[in-house]
């Protein structure tokens, strides 16, 4: 096997918890208070989260066929380049790289801000703090992927056993502990349902359900192949679908929406409102744990794609290095230096909001990718064929449009930096092309090599 070949040493448990532990994150934490200042009625709440749960379901049953027929680590990198070729591929794949680098600086960065609300004497100290804890998680990476993948797994499960028991709680405090009936009721000012309140609720529900595409990083290390890809990815979605709902309709039932406004992290308020103040700590330590599992996969995820980019010659060749546990450490330690350097200039919400566009335009394209093969590639065997297709494409293609549309309308900046972005991204991409001495169709297949055995 060559030394800069990925193995197949993943299981389908690991597909499901990289599911799991991509999509759960501060988002169900904190959004529940951002839509109570739009959406304060308990039935129209819940049915913007099971009508939004019930859509990217939709669209996964979709997308799970582009998953199937793209066996290669990549994530969106590989399922973008092979359902409309290298150069979509590359700006969304660099994209995709600097994103999970910034998304982890900022994660660590928040995760070192909630120590020291616990540790107060750390507070001059959150960078280094910081620094430490992604440093550590590229260290553990190095270690191999089994051990990458076993956290995740004892990790993820951890996860779910957390949003259970705050549900549970709730439920407790509301029909047992009589907490219900001692939170007085919040006076909520009405009139705030304009076209782009409601837009900016849904769009930010949709983004907490985001990540259902997690286990597609790690095609080529399945050893069940692309096919467990794809049912994972579904299981793992409908399992997040549950815990959302339950969770939310355990807020419902034991306290006014309304007193969840203003609260950063508005589950910790839900607690406290129905416990007393004090009782929302366990929230911050669960916020912990959560960003913890995300500095894993993140690393995981990261320098998959960097590595992907690569092999195809679309990187740097220090990325294409494999070490005898079947991690990419070349890979990792460039997104290591990479994540630091974020964290030490403080920069990290500048880069997130940068590619924002492209992730937006991202989920339209998936959906158009899966109609473009289905033409472009009739003979090649689906283990997995989309539900309800073409009728669910079209649904789901006009729905994740809608969705484009209204964050570029709304968020016109990052509009403007995609469009900047993009521009300088053509002749960089020549000059890589140029310089690898690729044509069209070995950038396409590069990297095929990935999971074989």
């Amino acid at each position: 096997m060559s030394a800069n070949t990925l193995q197949r040493l993943l299981g389908k448990g690991f597909s499901i918890a990289a599911g799991i532990g991509f999509v759960i994150g501060l988002g169900i934490l904190r959004t529940p208070g951002e839509i109570a200042t739009t959406i304060n009625e308990p039935v129209p709440y819940m049915a913007l989260w099971v009508v939004c749960a019930a859509f990217v379901l939709l669209s996964l049953l979709v997308v799970a066929e582009l998953i199937a027929i793209t066996p290669r680590t990549g994530g969106i990198y590989a399922l973008v380049a092979h359902a409309y070729g290298p150069y979509p591929g590359f700006l969304i794949g660099w994209s995709d790289w600097v994103a999970n680098s910034a998304s982890m600086a900022l994660k660590a960065f928040v995760l070192a801000e909630y120590v020291a609300l616990l540790e107060p004497r750390l507070a001059p100290y959150v960078k280094v703090v910081a620094i430490l804890v992604s440093t550590c998680f590229a260290m553990l990476q190095l270690r191999g992927v089994r051990v990458g993948a076993t956290i995740q797994q004892f990790a993820s499960a951890i996860i779910g056993l957390i949003v259970i028991a705050l549900a549970v709680s709730l439920y407790y405090g509301a029909f047992v502990g009589g907490g219900a009936a001692a939170v007085p009721d919040v006076e909520v000012p009405r009139g705030n349902m304009s076209w782009v309140a409601l837009g900016t609720v849904v769009a930010a529900v949709v983004y907490t359900y985001d990540g259902w595409y997690a286990p597609s990083y790690f095609s080529g290390e399945m050893k069940s192949g692309a096919r467990a890809v794809a049912v994972g990815s579904l299981q793992a979605a409908l399992i997040v679908a549950v815990l959302y709902i339950l969770l939310n309709l355990a807020i419902v039932v034991s306290v006014p929406l309304g007193a969840l406004i203003g609260h950063e992290l508005a589950l910790a308020g839900a607690i406290e409102a129905v416990y007393g103040a004090g009782a929302g700590t366990i929230v911050v330590f669960a916020a912990i744990f959560i960003l913890l599992s995300h500095q894993n996969l993140q690393y995981m995820v990261a320098s998959r794609v960097l590595y992907s980019l690569s092999t195809d010659g679309l990187g740097t060749r220090r990325a294409t290095s494999v070490n005898d546990r079947g991690t990419p450490a070349g890979a990792v330690l460039i997104t290591w230096v990479l994540t630091v350097f974020l964290i030490a200039i403080g920069e990290f919400l500048l880069l997130l909001s940068l590619v924002t566009i492209f992730f937006v335009a991202m989920y339209v394209g998936l959906v158009v990718g899966v109609f473009r093969l289905r033409r472009q590639e009739p003979d090649t065997e689906r283990p997995f064929r989309a539900w309800g297709f073409p009728v669910t494409g079209y649904l789901c293609a006009a729905g994740w449009l809608a969705v484009a549309l209204f964050v570029a309308a709304t968020q016109w900046m990052s509009t403007i930096y995609g469009v900047v972005l993009t521009a300088i991204s053509i002749p960089v991409y020549l000059y890589l092309k140029r310089r690898r001495h690729l044509g069209e169709g070995d950038v396409a297949e590069g990297g095929g090599a990935q999971g074989e055995t």
